[in-house]
């Protein structure tokens, strides 16, 4: 069987010839088979340069020809353009083509018409589609390889049937970025409507309704002035990171700092540079170090880790943080007192070493990713997913009365002064947190506070010193 390809410029009319040629063929030649492609002119130089790359071939013109050879185990072979498959045709099947040459343009006419009837109503039907943007900053960061399986797990982004995946790495290598995107197609998820890669900010942020960010790569050589260094490269990115969003992104858009690495400033820069965006919309995630320590809790006490709520993060996530158990509460403890599953009793009625609760589960918690790496190998990015994913849910789900502990902008509560970014015990409800405004703040856990508030003050005033180049 003859397998023939033909295709074109949907304005051209030795195209249009030419198809008419191969359709005489095909109704006289029962083992003759041709594939049309009409392409609209402004996509042709394009997908042209491409098909002859894909295949080695050189040809500059339209239309091209090739014949298949797909039953002969190849690729194809090029014919040409409209000369050669004339030559091809008279050559082995006697025919020829005495099209007119007002024929040819009426054709040639009628084609682009129709090409460019197709591309309205694809463009109609694309704009009945409304999906969730979702962008990962710092994509080969080796959480968002574990994290953006889950985003598609339902009650994550329950109420975006379609969502639009955009991968972020300025340092990243596209080859990478685009491995990714490959392998989420290949998982097939009904909700992916299109995964994309961006090596560059051109198109960051663009439509965004909710924005993941991680942590940059960091050299492994220490340098002397190494803080500094990440404080001047983190208020750069995020500043303009702030702007991008502020100028691109939904105006509900959701944002979560994630990372080991300054969070809380990355928080506050973010806010400084995007005033139209509600504020109660961009955190820190201190999460992960709240499940971390329930973990601890939960080893302590012989119970599982989902068995431990309400342990509260305060502070600077990545600095000076406190983890407070006076509201934390335990289920499923086979004590004395037994009851239902729904039964709880307080982590500080069950615990009785006091020293390990002032200090031991905050300094377990201070080297936990530390001990992960050392043992696996990698970062704590499982950990750092679920985190993340915690958060998203808690956002996007109903109402919960589960505490989490987040980064957020403080308002004074707590007397915590207005404007620093400050971890705090926050609870969901329709899409929305409420700091707790119920739990005991003691001269103690003030002073530990303070402590917090005057390392994050600092870290701002260096991030402006940098800014202005006086450091």
């Amino acid at each position: 069987m003859a397998k023939f390809v033909l295709a074109g410029k949907a304005n051209c009319p030795y195209f249009a010839k030419a198809e008419l040629l191969a359709d005489l063929l095909e109704s006289s030649l029962p083992m003759f088979n041709i594939h049309k492609i009409c392409m609209h002119p402004n996509e042709w130089k394009q997908w042209l340069e491409r098909t002859c790359k894909d295949n080695g071939w050189q040809h500059e013109h339209s239309p091209i020809i090739w014949r298949e050879l797909i039953d002969r185990g190849g690729k194809g072979i090029l014919l040409g353009g409209f000369s050669d498959f004339l030559e091809h045709v008279q050559a082995y099947y006697g025919i020829t083509s005495d099209m007119t040459t007002d024929l040819m343009m009426t054709v040639a006419a009628e084609n682009l018409k129709t090409q460019e009837y197709y591309m309205e109503e694809k463009v109609y039907y694309q704009s009945l589609i409304k999906p969730k943007h979702i962008w990962i900053s710092n994509a080969l960061n080796p959480t968002c390889y574990n994290l953006i399986p889950h985003l598609f797990d339902s009650g994550v982004f329950q109420d975006a049937p379609t969502i639009c995946l955009h991968l972020l790495d300025l340092s990243g290598i596209e080859e990478e970025l685009q491995g990714i995107r490959m392998e989420m197609e290949d998982l097939a998820l009904p909700p992916i409507h299109k995964v994309t890669v961006h090596t560059t900010l051109d198109q960051a942020f663009q439509q965004a309704h909710a924005i993941i960010l991680l942590d940059d790569s960091w050299p492994e050589d220490r340098e002397e002035n190494e803080e500094e260094i990440k404080v001047r490269k983190v208020s750069e990115h995020y500043q303009q990171y702030g702007r991008l969003i502020d100028e691109r992104a939904h105006k509900d858009v959701v944002v979560i700092v994630a990372g080991n690495v300054l969070v809380n400033l990355k928080c506050s820069l973010l806010l400084d540079n995007a005033p139209s965006i509600d504020s109660g919309h961009i955190v820190a995630m201190a999460t992960q170090l709240e499940y971390e320590a329930r973990a601890h809790i939960a080893q302590k006490l012989f119970v599982k880790t989902a068995d431990v709520a309400d342990v509260i993060v305060w502070g600077n996530i990545n600095g000076s943080f406190h983890i407070d158990l006076q509201r934390a509460k335990v289920f499923q403890y086979k004590g004395a007192i037994w009851g239902p599953a729904d039964f709880s009793q307080p982590v500080l009625d069950l615990i009785h070493d006091r020293q390990w609760i002032e200090s031991g589960c905050l300094s377990l918690v201070r080297s936990q990713r530390a001990a992960v790496a050392s043992k696996s190998q990698r970062a704590t990015a499982i950990s750092a997913t679920n985190g993340i994913l915690a958060v998203l849910k808690a956002w996007n789900g109903h109402s919960s009365a589960e505490v989490l502990s987040l980064g957020i902008l403080s308002t004074g509560q707590y007397n915590i002064p207005a404007g620093v970014v400050f971890s705090m015990p926050v609870r969901f409800q329709n899409g929305r947190w409420t700091v707790l405004s119920d739990v005991i703040i003691g001269d103690e856990l003030r002073a530990k506070l303070q402590i917090a508030v005057d390392e994050l003050k600092q870290e701002k005033e260096l991030a402006s010193r940098t800014r202005n180049g006086t450091t």
